[in-house]
C-alpha cells in the first residue's frame, strides 16, 4: 500500500498549486513543483520552473530531472490549467483553442511524460476538473468543454491502468478562494467558495493509502456554491 513519497505538483506557482504543496509536505510528501512561471523554491523539495508544459519536450526535460534527483515517484498531481469566461456568440473559436491547450493538453502530455516515473507496484494520479463540466452556466462553454475533456481523460487513464495499480482520479471544484477570483467577483460572498487548502486536503486524501479502493472517480468539491 502507498504511503507518503514522492509527488510531482504540476502549476505548482499558482495559488492552488502553492496550498496543495503545503499541505502535501505537511502529510510527508515530498514534492517536485514544475511551473511555467518561477516555482518557490522555501516551498517544494524540487523547484522546475519555465516549463511550458504544453511543450512534450519541455515536460520530458522535467521529468529526467525529477528521476535524476529524486528516484522517481509515487504521485502526479495535475494542476496546471487556465480559465477565461466568455460567451459563445461574443467570444472566439481562438478561446475554445487555448482552453483546450491549457487544461486538456497539459494534463495528457504531463501524464504521458510522468507516468513511466510512478514506482513499481502503482501510483495515483490526481486531476483538476471543475463542477462547471457537469453543468455549464452562461459564459462557461469553453472551459466547461475543456474542463469535460479532463474529465474523459482522468476516466480513460483509470481503466488503462487499474491492473497496474496505477489509481486516477480528479476533483471537480467550483470556485477556488483566490485572489484572482476576489478580484473578479468583489461582491461575490467568498466564505461559500472552496478554499485552496480545503481541496488540496480533499487532494492528498485521494493520494493516501485511505483512498486505495478508489479509481476513475469525479469527485464534486463545490463548498457552498
Amino acid at each position: 500500500m502507498m504511503m507518503a513519497g514522492v509527488v510531482a505538483v504540476t502549476g505548482a506557482a499558482g495559488a492552488l498549486g502553492r496550498a496543495t504543496v503545503q499541505v502535501l509536505r505537511a502529510a510527508g510528501w515530498t514534492v517536485a513543483g514544475i511551473d511555467l512561471g518561477d516555482v518557490p523554491t522555501d516551498g517544494v523539495d524540487l523547484a522546475l520552473g519555465g516549463v511550458d508544459l504544453s511543450d512534450e519536450q519541455a515536460v520530458a526535460g522535467a521529468a529526467d530531472k525529477i528521476g535524476e534527483a529524486l528516484g522517481g515517484l509515487d504521485a502526479l498531481v495535475n494542476i496546471a490549467g487556465g480559465f477565461s469566461w466568455e460567451t459563445v456568440e461574443g467570444g472566439s473559436v481562438a478561446t475554445w483553442d487555448r482552453l483546450y491547450g491549457m487544461n486538456v493538453r497539459t494534463t495528457l502530455i504531463a501524464t504521458r511524460a510522468l507516468l513511466p516515473l510512478l514506482r513499481d507496484g502503482g501510483g495515483a494520479i490526481v486531476n483538476i476538473g471543475a463542477a462547471a463540466s457537469v453543468k455549464a452556466a452562461a459564459g462557461m462553454g469553453a472551459y466547461a468543454a475543456s474542463k469535460a475533456g479532463v474529465a474523459r481523460l482522468t476516466e480513460a487513464l483509470a481503466e488503462e491502468y487499474k491492473d497496474a495499480g496505477v489509481r486516477v482520479n480528479a476533483v471537480l471544484p467550483s470556485i477556488i478562494d483566490t485572489p484572482a477570483n476576489r478580484a473578479d467577483m468583489p461582491d461575490a460572498d467568498a466564505s461559500r467558495w472552496v478554499s485552496p487548502e480545503a481541496l488540496g486536503g480533499v487532494i492528498a486524501f485521494l493520494l493516501s493509502p485511505a483512498a486505495t479502493p478508489i479509481t476513475g472517480v469525479l469527485i464534486p468539491v463545490t463548498g457552498r456554491v
